[in-house]
């Protein structure tokens, strides 16, 4: 194999594969009435475990999922992803009890953690330098499609099948992945140099689930109660206790002095203010379609389908415009901040075609900025590090994503219902995505990243003026 080798085959199964672990982020959300009022009798709380459990366990595991995959091949840690994300599918279609179905999903999730960082590492290896932000844009733009197939996939399952149908359908589409992922995909360089450090790895994992708790079940509990101050603070205690065990250890996890890089530590911003406004919007979205014009569950899935023109188109723009990130990521997130804006004025008599071109505006946003933000993050580490990098990238979004969902909850539920609470809720997301824009921008600088490594192979990454 040479070492630049990536067909379009493979690029077309590993992107495939991204998408379907994306799409069951959303794709629960419009099945919560279906599951409210099924056999199962799940109370309030259970059905919240339902929707979090995949969201906690696939970012609580992301980073070490990517240190997995460069130590011991990219390929079987994809493939491995598959399979326990076909197990948990298959335990959720067939739970007999709520328990079942959340621990189903909590192992999907961990399936998701590694499909997803392998998916990028491979992309890094098999794609020739200048060919990687077309790679990358094709990648982020299967991250994208897939929060919308999710949206679709979830709207026709809940108006004309039974919820389980949703996790059936997931065990045979993920053997055909794992088969055309055997077929098309080449097996990688492993990164021997890299270290798994267990305990290193418990103490981020067990920090970042306790984070993610508190975001997630905030809007809840409330933001001041015991039970989220508790989970915040244990949080980053443990990720404190990661960061001087990081810095200590001769084998650590990663070094965390990689967020010494500025474009690195913007990057990541970046990342997370881009899916925090985007799922801010698919938290109203299907309520304001449903609740306030009037949209069946299936004609929501579809209704949302304008925010796949711009992920679709405008990234191969974007690639043109890859040795200049600064203007294009601060343009990217400028939009999705103004479309947000747009977004807010809706109400019961706006014509769909005037809401869906804000939806238009907030996609073109998006395939703009995630294509570069996506190559900074991974470019930021060596290449035998790419599943460590897409680790962190993706958390970055699924933190970003966690916290829109919750800000824009804790709005709404303020408010004596969603006509009233939507449009303070997406002002108040837009003017956090314009705010996080800025520091971007100043982040980002006007230089290129490079990045070094000193003699004992601990990874730093800067910018260079």
């Amino acid at each position: 194999m040479t070492p630049h080798a990536l067909k379009r085959s493979t690029l077309l199964a590993l992107c495939a594969c991204v998408l379907v672990a994306q799409s069951m982020v959303a794709a629960i959300n419009l099945l919560i009435p279906q599951l409210s009022s099924s056999s199962l009798h799940p109370s309030h709380t259970e059905i919240l475990w339902t929707v979090d459990a995949y969201v906690i366990a696939f970012a609580g595991l992301l980073v070490p999922a990517g240190a997995l995959g460069d130590r011991y091949g990219c390929k079987g840690a994809l493939l491995t992803g598959l399979a326990l994300f076909a197990a948990g599918a298959g335990t959720s279609a067939l739970a007999h009890s709520p328990a079942l179905l959340i621990a189903g999903r909590g192992v999907s999730g961990a399936g998701a953690a590694l499909i997803t960082p392998a998916t990028m590492s491979i992309l890094m290896r098999l794609a020739a330098p200048e060919h990687r932000p077309r790679a990358m844009a094709s990648w982020t733009l299967a991250i994208g499609l897939g929060g919308a197939a999710g949206n679709l996939g979830g709207g026709l399952v809940g108006q004309f099948l039974s919820w389980r149908a949703l996790f059936a359908v997931m065990v045979p589409l993920a053997a055909l992945l794992a088969l055309a992922v055997a077929v098309t995909t080449p097996r990688t360089e492993r990164a021997h140099a890299n270290h798994l450090d267990p305990l290193g790895t418990l103490l981020l994992t067990a920090g970042l689930v306790a984070v993610l708790f508190g975001i997630i079940e905030g809007p809840t509990y409330g933001w001041t109660s015991a039970r989220i101050l508790g989970a915040f603070s244990a949080g980053a205690a443990l990720v404190a206790g990661f960061a001087v065990h990081a810095l200590r250890s001769r084998t650590p996890l990663f070094d965390p002095r990689v967020f010494a890089s500025p474009r690195l530590r913007s990057a990541a911003l970046g990342t997370a203010t881009a899916f925090f406004g985007l799922f801010s919007l698919f938290y109203v979205n299907s309520q304001y379609l449903q609740e306030v014009k009037g949209f069946g569950a299936a004609v929501t899935g579809v209704a949302i389908m304008p925010l796949t023109v711009g992920m679709a188109l405008v990234p191969k723009l974007a690639t043109r415009w890859a040795g200049r990130p600064r203007p294009v990521i601060g343009g990217g997130l400028a939009l999705i901040g103004l479309g947000l804006l747009g977004a807010s004025t809706a109400g019961a008599g706006t014509p769909y075609w005037a809401y869906a071109g804000w939806l238009l505006v907030i996609s073109a946003g998006t395939g703009l900025s995630m294509p570069a933000l996506t190559l900074g993050m991974v470019s930021s580490l060596p290449a035998h590090q790419a599943g460590l990098g897409s680790g962190l990238g993706t958390s970055a979004r699924e933190i970003g994503a966690a916290l829109g969902v919750a800000v824009t909850g804790t709005i709404l539920s303020s408010h004596p219902g969603l006509t009233h609470g939507m449009a303070p809720a997406l002002r108040t997301v837009a003017l956090l995505v314009l705010a996080a824009t800025a520091l971007v921008i100043a982040g980002y600088g006007g230089g290129k990243t490079r990045t070094v490594a000193s003699c004992t192979e601990r990874v730093l990454s800067r910018s260079v003026r």
